[in-house]
């Protein structure tokens, strides 16, 4: 399948998006079709050899709703299409500022418009006792403000969509004037395109907050390149070239400094505030931020597998899962203008039939009233807008939600399960408590035997603890040291023949080593034959894994954790964290077991795993998530949301921005619908008027749409 991105320049309309959005994924051969109002995108995938047909056909659907809007290529595919606004990726950004610029243009002339259409409807009000003043006051006015409602509803007449908000309104004035109620009709629409106004200055600016938080994507890279530095598109950088990055800029590709050190701003991929320090042989993530010093880095990945470029895919791919929620408003607004209107219909004709048509001004302008308000603009725009701003807070604060089906899921959850072992612990040995032998013996004594035998061994537990004794070996103190897999080391020193191992390891040797009863891992040490002391060893536990858990229990979630581990570990671990119910000795299919035994009892599920052997049980989840191990494969691939660093207190993040989210969301679906129904039925009784009308279509779309602008300002 091959995947198209097209660009809508100029789209403002909420309704007549998603009209776009219904006659597109009508055309044959193409599937997966989304439009992303929030950001003016629209993409979708074929699988025929040719794309250029099917966005011809996308494009006069586009111009036939919304002619002004211009439809450009955003990515690579099919650079033949003859369109003049189809131009490669590479010459996407010069396109948009030029765009940039000529919506300025038209943002000021439509200002002067409207400003000099309310001072002629001024006077054409303050001229009441001249009728030629008033009533030429008064047309200019409506002219100069409804000259493109009512150019736009001559063509849907032609095109028999009578549903349209530009010809519902157009009627709606037309209406007005028919009963001698002029100064409303402009009324109608002066506020109509005042209210539109607004709206796309507040929708453009949620979406310029939007794409600044994902404004992430380097533009170019220093190579070398035949001993020069040259600079060139991240693109055409490729594995094991050497890149330089001054302070500044953003890092192009994923890679390791090989020489210099700096500080790197990571904040737009982790959410970490805190500068992250970097020096030779440390890795390094692309799009992050070189705060000071040169670094020369050498090339880990090319930049399509990229962490930068699989976090802009992930977020931007996001809109393609849309919300229960979503999927409702977009049915409900397809019913919603229809149902109005009949309802206005009938309000207009049957009282008049019933009580004589002497009433039939009083009634028609009652119906009217429903007309104006019939546009169910204020939910199709600040829904969607709303969750997209919730996906992008996240992402700020270092959470990747693959779809707002997802950040909706997670505002649900009433149950959070933890995998054990690197999501809970980090997958790296400590020492956690030493034992001394009831002899003469010091501690610093067995410090220094332990690491003179742990000294060349390669195994995790043996490096654990030479760095806890924190000593400085001498090689030369070291004769010879035997590794027995599975078993321990003999090591023969200076001080004598050092065992260290298990406890059968030290049996076979010939040396008693007491039964410790503890739920860690023992290294014995004994020299010369004689116990010396003994080093509990366990999986370190995250710094903030046990506020994290307090933090959910707190908030009244039920915690669990499920582990392959031993029991008497499991236990211990559970114990230090807080966590009262624990399934150990599980396999990963038993771990699935227990999340769907769970999810059969009604409850909604939150699992969170590494994402490397857990994938059965994130997808199994009510919500899937991976802690950690950015650039992980399994772990993009397997969950639903990934925290992109290790630690746990952000699964409380991310819950808390998908509640306040939906309860954002929530409240505009509420208040636009509450603030319709109410003057439908005062207008209904005859106690509401156009001007409240107006105010429940454009201002209720308007504060609804600075209402879902909170979303990413919001601070979990």
């Amino acid at each position: 399948m091959e995947k198209v991105i097209l660009k809508l320049d100029g789209l403002g309309c909420a309704s007549c998006a998603a009209k776009i959005e219904n006659r597109s994924k009508n055309i044959k051969g193409v599937s997966n079709l989304t439009l992303d109002f929030a950001r003016s995108r629209l993409t979708f995938e074929h699988d025929e050899t040719s794309s250029e047909a099917l966005i011809k056909e996308i494009e006069s659907i586009v111009l036939a709703l919304e002619p002004d809007v211009k439809v450009s290529l955003q990515n690579n595919i099919a650079k033949h299409h003859a369109h003049e606004h189809a131009h490669a990726h590479d010459h996407h950004d010069h396109h948009d500022h030029g765009h940039s610029h000529g919506e300025g243009d038209h943002d000021v002339k439509a200002l002067v418009r409207l400003s000099v259409s309310v001072l002629l409807f001024m006077v054409g009000l303050l001229t009441e006792h001249f009728p030629v003043i008033q009533l030429t006051s008064l047309f200019a006015a409506y002219i100069l403000s409804g000259h493109k409602v009512l150019l736009r509803s001559y063509r849907n007449i032609r095109r028999g969509d009578v549903f349209d908000e530009n010809f519902l309104m157009s009627i709606a004035s037309f209406g007005a004037i028919a009963i001698g109620e002029v100064p409303e009709a402009v009324a109608v629409m002066i506020f109509y395109e005042i209210g539109e106004y607004f709206q796309d200055l507040a929708v453009n600016r949620s979406k310029k907050a939007i794409s600044s938080l994902l404004n992430i994507r380097p533009d170019q890279a220093t190579v070398l390149r035949n001993g020069d530095w040259l600079t060139v598109t991240p693109e055409e950088v490729l594995m094991g070239d050497l890149i330089r990055i001054k302070p500044g800029e953003r890092i192009p590709l994923d890679g390791t400094i090989i020489s210099g050190s700096t500080n790197m701003d990571t904040s737009a991929l982790t959410g970490e505030s805190m500068p992250r320090y970097g020096e030779e042989g440390d890795d390094v993530l692309s799009g992050s931020v070189v705060l000071n010093g040169i670094i020369t880095v050498k090339v880990a990945s090319v930049y399509a597998e990229s962490t930068v470029a699989r976090i802009l895919s992930l977020v931007e791919n996001a809109t393609a899962h849309k919300a229960p929620t979503e999927n409702f408003i977009t049915k409900f607004a397809r019913y919603y203008t229809p149902i109005v209107v009949f309802f206005a219909a009938g309000l207009i004709l049957i009282p008049s039939l019933l009580s004589g048509f002497e009433t039939f001004d009083q009634w028609l302008y009652r119906g009217l009233i429903f007309l104006v308000i019939s546009c169910p603009c204020a939910l199709v725009v600040s829904v969607p807008l709303g969750f997209f701003s919730g996906i992008g807070n996240a992402s700020r604060n270092g959470i990747l939600v693959k779809g707002s089906n997802y950040l909706e899921a997670l505002s649900t959850i009433d149950t959070v399960i933890f995998d054990k072992t690197g999501t809970l612990t980090e997958g790296k040995f400590e020492v956690y408590h030493t034992h001394l032998a009831p002899d003469q013996f010091t501690d610093a004594y067995l410090k220094h035997a332990a690491s003179l035998a742990e000294f060349h061994s390669n195994h995790p537990m043996a490096k654990s603890i030479v760095d806890y004794t924190g000593l400085t070996v001498n090689p030369e103190e070291i004769i010879s040291m035997k590794e027995l897999s599975g078993h321990g080391v003999i090591a023969e020193t200076r001080i004598g023949t050092i065992v260290a191992g298990n406890h059968k390891h030290l049996e076979k040797q010939g040396i008693k080593a007491p039964d410790i009863q503890s739920p860690y891992t023992h290294i014995h040490i004994a020299v010369n034959g004689r116990y010396i002391g003994t080093f509990d060893i366990r999986d370190r536990i995250k710094k903030d894994a046990a506020e994290a858990i307090k933090a959910l229990r707190g908030a009244g979630y039920e915690v669990a954790m499920l582990t392959g581990d031993r029991r008497r570990t499991a236990d211990a671990v559970a114990e230090e964290l807080g966590i009262a119910i624990v399934h150990s000795e599980l396999l990963p299919e038993d771990k699935y077991s227990v999340v769907q035994k769970k999810i059969a009892e009604g409850r909604k599920v939150a699992f969170v795993g590494d994402g490397i052997n857990d994938a059965p049980v994130l997808a199994g989840a009510t919500v899937g998530i991976s802690m950690g191990a950015i650039g992980s494969d399994a772990a993009i691939e397997a969950s639903d949301v990934v925290l992109m660093t290790d630690e746990p207190s952000k699964i409380g993040k991310a819950i808390r921005i998908s509640k306040k989210t939906k309860t954002i969301v929530t409240q505009n679906i509420v208040f636009a619908l509450g603030t319709k129904l109410l003057i439908m039925a005062l207008g209904t009784v005859g106690l509401s008027s156009m001007w409240m009308a107006i105010f429940a279509d454009v201002g209720v779309a308007l504060i609804a749409v600075l209402n879902s602008t909170r979303v990413l300002h919001y601070k979990p």
